[in-house]
């Protein structure tokens, strides 16, 4: 009889313990997700600052009527992309100079300045002189004894040689192609292979699987795209994902006042979605900008070498002269702001999102000082006057970072 009266009592005690454990549930439940609430809080915080922090270690703030030229120093890089590979600004390139314009002396001078100023990245490609510009690198690379690990060497595949197998994006190719690049460097691995152009004889499974091969056996570290459109990258990093391999990091691009559509457009787009970085060239338009084309084709020129007739021709068109004009009203912007045209111009092109590196292409030591003499981002009232002159302002999406 006295466990039937105290049946009541048990179940009440029962009732009460399960309330205080559903609570003690109910209370730690609580406690993670505000916990983790503020953890996250917390962390969008960090990328906020770490992007503030990224932002203001490669730049500068360009005010009107006072730009103070400074070289840049060695902890002024950026990530690549959304890769985790830091790279200067400013790159030094090997196009027409390396192995051909210029000697190997005056080639070691150039390395050695950038080195010592910052720059990490050099750049070049197995069809640059014939590969003479390969070989001039590693040359100067054994010579100087850099370590490996302080410096970024990127090269570009597809034309090789005269043969159908020696050219393109086929796996034989990109594979025998970096190893006669690495032959011709003298170095165990590059760290960024580029497919120089999209080849569309190759299917694109086929190069991805390549270019990733290459990356799996230690003769690249990455591997990116030069001259492909959004949708072929978009292609390429569509099959790395189907298939589990690595896609391209960064697309190279020609990028100055007079081309601006694809690093200011379409680009940002890619970086946004899929972490595809940018690194452009030629932000001088082949020396046009420099105005050293002004009065006519001087004979030490670019434009007036064997195999640049297109240049000569694109200088004297129509089209060659209007931007001529717009050169000079540009370079009366530069003289108020207290800077060079090729720096400004180099300053614009670094403002652009996504952009990880500017090459540059010089070939003496004083045009590379120069260039390395202003790294700097610009206010919202210059790129409004640049855009003014230019007025081919594309139409993007989202701005680019002022």
């Amino acid at each position: 009889m006295s466990g039937i009266k105290n049946r009541p009592e048990k179940i009440r005690a029962g009732v009460v313990r399960l309330s205080l454990n559903a609570l003690t549930v109910c209370l730690s439940a609580f406690g993670y997700l505000w916990r983790t609430q503020a953890g996250r809080q917390a962390e969008r915080g960090e990328m906020l600052e770490m992007k503030r922090r990224r932002a203001a270690s490669c730049t500068a703030v360009l005010l009107p009527l006072q730009l103070a030229p400074r070289l840049i120093r060695m902890g002024e890089s950026m990530n690549l992309g959304k890769s985790g590979l830091r790279v200067s600004c400013l790159g030094l390139g090997t196009w027409v100079t390396f192995g051909s314009q210029i000697s190997d002396e005056m080639a070691e001078n150039l390395m050695a300045i950038a080195y010592e100023n910052g720059v990490n990245l050099f750049d070049t490609a197995e069809v640059y002189a014939s590969g003479r510009a390969e070989i001039t690198l590693g040359n100067i690379i054994k010579k100087k004894g850099w370590r490996r690990s302080s410096f970024v060497i990127t090269t570009k595949i597809y034309w090789g040689g005269q043969a159908e197998t020696e050219r393109g994006l086929s796996r034989k190719h990109i594979i025998e192609g970096l190893r006669g690049s690495l032959s011709r460097l003298q170095l165990d691995y590059v760290d960024i292979v580029f497919a120089n152009r999209n080849d569309v004889n190759s299917p694109m499974e086929e190069i991805v699987r390549a270019m990733t091969f290459v990356i799996n056996q230690g003769m690249a570290m990455y591997w990116g795209t030069s001259r492909w459109s959004a949708m072929e990258i978009m292609e390429a990093y569509s099959v790395a994902r189907q298939f589990n391999l690595i896609p391209p990091v960064c697309e190279q691009a020609e990028y100055h006042y007079f081309q601006r559509d694809k690093v200011e457009v379409q680009l940002p787009e890619l970086y946004h979605k899929i972490g595809v970085g940018a690194m452009t060239w030629s932000p001088l338009a082949c020396g046009l900008i420099t105005g050293k084309y002004s009065d006519g084709v001087p004979e030490c020129s670019r434009a007036a070498m064997k195999g640049y007739q297109w240049l000569k021709e694109r200088v004297n068109s129509e089209e060659g002269r209007r931007q001529l004009a717009k050169i000079k009203e540009l370079h009366l912007l530069a003289d108020r702001l207290g800077c060079t045209a090729a720096q400004l111009a180099i300053a614009w092109c670094l403002r652009s999102e996504g952009v990880s590196s500017v090459l540059l292409g010089v070939s003496n030591t004083d045009q590379l000082l120069e260039n390395l003499g202003i790294l700097s981002q610009m206010n919202p009232q210059t790129i409004t006057e640049i855009d003014a002159l230019l007025g081919n302002k594309p139409h993007s999406k989202k701005e680019s970072r002022a």
